[in-house]
């Protein structure tokens, strides 16, 4: 019989210690343990704990990606009509304070990276929303002299710090306005085909996507909206209507999770986008509805949710994961 090195042209390799950068496919013995080991990719995302927020606070806003993240503003666990200025950095393991908002507000949305961030809109007292932007530089937040047109809350937002769009909330019912932000000054936008708010938001200015989110009476939608930087056009409907969801991503790669559909159990079902059509994944481990998100759907970060410090890392489809062979 043919042996691994006639098939293969090589041997096994056998090592005191698992290889520090292993290539897909990859097998060897490692003589520590004991044990065959092989580098494979996974078939399916998953989700694993990450560390944990100093900050309980929930409908916060959130930027950057899974290894450089930024959690601004939101509600403390002792409600409202209370709000939070706290910033925390998550820097792919822990999470560290960052410089305080200049305008305390929960309710708000941002976009942008952890090194220079946006946020806007909100409120302090409700129900009345803000107009308000701030610019994060890494340590300080700063007032931007850029107002939105439209003050409101439960908007959402995407894009750079230079190149922002925010879209939905509500003034005095769901609004379909939407804006862009060229770094100094907000214009407005194409207004979505629906008003909506507590919806969720992935992309950039001139390729964003805004789904699910609440219409009227309390209850979630399931329809998806494609902005091309001046319209908005319909896109795939999500599997799970949900509202206080949140999303990450690209126009045509995005992920969402959490939330849910009153008068419905919390959802803790986890969907990916694919620019056409969304399908469910694997699930989150605890429901993180009022929460907040960043990164992509090849490594993302989620984290919030009613008096939680939790987050929770993603790990897209593909990326390589080190099994041990069993042999029976």
């Amino acid at each position: 019989m043919a042996d691994y090195k006639g098939i293969q042209g090589f041997s096994i390799q056998n090592l005191s210690a698992d290889p520090s950068d292993p290539v897909e496919g990859q097998i060897w013995y490692n003589s520590t343990s004991n044990v065959w080991k092989v580098e494979d990719a996974a078939t399916v995302g998953s989700w694993a704990s990450g560390g944990n927020k100093a900050d309980q606070s929930e409908s916060a806003a959130g930027a950057g990606i899974q290894t450089a993240a930024l959690s601004f503003g939101g509600n403390p666990p002792t409600g409202l009509p209370n709000v939070s200025g706290a910033t925390e950095e998550y820097n792919g393991t822990s999470w560290s304070p960052g410089g305080s908002m200049v305008t305390a507000r929960s309710e708000l949305t941002g976009c942008g990276t952890q090194t220079a961030g946006l946020a806007m809109g909100g409120y302090t007292t409700g129900p009345l929303g803000l107009s308000s932007t701030e610019e994060y530089d890494g340590s300080t937040w700063t007032s931007s002299p850029g107002s939105l047109n439209t003050a409101r809350f439960y908007l959402r937002g995407a894009g750079t710090q230079t190149a922002g769009l925010a879209f939905g909330g509500y003034i005095t019912a769901a609004t379909n306005a939407t804006e862009e932000y060229d770094g100094s000054s907000w214009t407005a936008g194409g207004n979505m085909g629906t008003g909506r708010l507590m919806s969720a938001a992935a992309g950039i200015q001139t390729a964003g996507l805004g789904f699910g989110g609440q219409v009227s009476g309390g209850v979630g939608v399931n329809n998806t909206e494609e902005y091309d930087g001046s319209a908005w056009t319909t896109g795939g409907n999500l599997v799970a209507a949900r509202l206080r969801h949140l999303g990450f991503g690209v126009q045509t790669a995005a992920l969402t999770t959490g939330g849910w559909n009153p008068p419905a159990t919390p959802l803790v079902s986890t969907e990916l986008y694919d620019g056409t059509t969304w399908t469910t994944s694997t699930n989150i481990p605890t429901n993180v509805s009022y929460g907040a998100g960043a990164g992509t759907t090849s490594a993302g970060l989620a984290w919030g949710g009613p008096s939680t410090s939790a987050s929770y890392e993603w790990t897209g489809a593909g990326a390589l994961t080190t099994k041990t062979l069993t042999v029976s």
